[in-house]
């Protein structure tokens, strides 16, 4: 089995665990300090009875290929060697700077609003800087409008995740990928 490192359980991680865990191909770590909140329920792949819990700790009980979880945040460097792959869930530029500064094999998804991305180590190093601006801090999957209900809720982190799953598959069995996907509705 691939070892991947999660980093995420939250928006794209809470969709795209469960893809690559019925694959059976995977053995994945995830990472999240977060805990279930009930705003979440609209848009990531929890259930009411995961409300107060732990994000990564929900994805390792409820998918038998997450073998470990972790409830402290992903770093550093030397947190995320030892994986065939790196997967970027995050919504944090200061984990996404350490992630695309080190050599290992890495994919970032992203989804903001009505937008997402998919974005590799293999992407050219000159979009970095504008991948990597912003402000400090962690943002949510949702548009600034969002009114915190299903009526205007956006979906693009289910979407990138499923991008992502099979992205991943394609990456693994050696055929051909891309280095960077924008998405937009």
């Amino acid at each position: 089995m691939k070892k991947i490192l999660i980093i995420g359980a939250g928006g794209i991680g809470s969709f795209l665990i469960p893809l690559l865990d019925r694959m059976g191909e995977y053995a994945m770590t995830v990472a999240d300090p977060d805990s279930v909140e009930k705003k979440n329920l609209l848009y990531q792949n929890f259930l009411p009875l995961h409300v107060n819990q732990n994000k990564a700790q929900c994805m390792q009980d409820m998918h038998i290929n997450v073998v470990k979880c972790s409830h402290y945040p992903i770093l550093t460097m030397k947190q995320m060697e030892g994986y065939d792959l790196v997967v970027s869930c995050v919504d944090n530029l200061a984990v996404r700077r350490t992630l695309y500064t080190t050599t290992l094999k890495w994919l970032d998804l992203r989804a903001q609003g009505r937008n997402a991305a998919l974005v590799t180590h293999m992407a050219d190093p000159s979009l970095y800087d504008a991948l990597l601006a912003g402000p400090e801090g962690s943002f949510s999957c949702q548009a600034n409008d969002w009114d915190g209900t299903g009526k205007n809720v956006n979906l693009m982190n289910a979407m990138i995740a499923g991008a992502g799953a099979q992205w991943i598959q394609k990456f693994f069995n050696d055929e051909e990928v891309k280095s960077f996907m924008t998405f937009n509705i």
